[in-house]
């Protein structure tokens, strides 16, 4: 799979995934597979894990600008495969991060 097509295939689970967090569902369909949308056990922010991704709401209790955006009613939702940052939904607009 060539890096667009990659993140390709990530904008679409992201987009899927943070509907349905920020529609409050329990649960995603993605590719005919139901996954939990589960809390972290301290922050209480949703996240789903797929494939090796991590797909997790925004922590407004953090101190970043992102926090900040989070608590004013914007929508975050970012996706991660280990502790590295790939992309970004805000407000259903996907950003890519990976470095080119």
């Amino acid at each position: 799979m060539s890096e667009e097509e990659e993140i390709d295939k990530i904008r679409d689970v992201a987009s899927q995934i943070y509907d349905a967090i920020f529609e409050g569902l329990d649960a995603v369909e993605i590719e005919g597979e139901i996954y939990a949308i589960t809390q972290t056990s301290r922050s209480k922010v949703k996240l789903v894990e797929r494939d090796g991704y991590t797909y997790i709401q925004q922590n407004p209790h953090k101190d970043s600008r992102w926090a900040k955006l989070a608590r004013e009613g914007h929508q975050i939702m970012w996706v991660m495969q280990g502790r590295k940052y790939l992309a970004q939904i805000k407000d259903g607009k996907f950003l890519n991060l990976k470095r080119k």
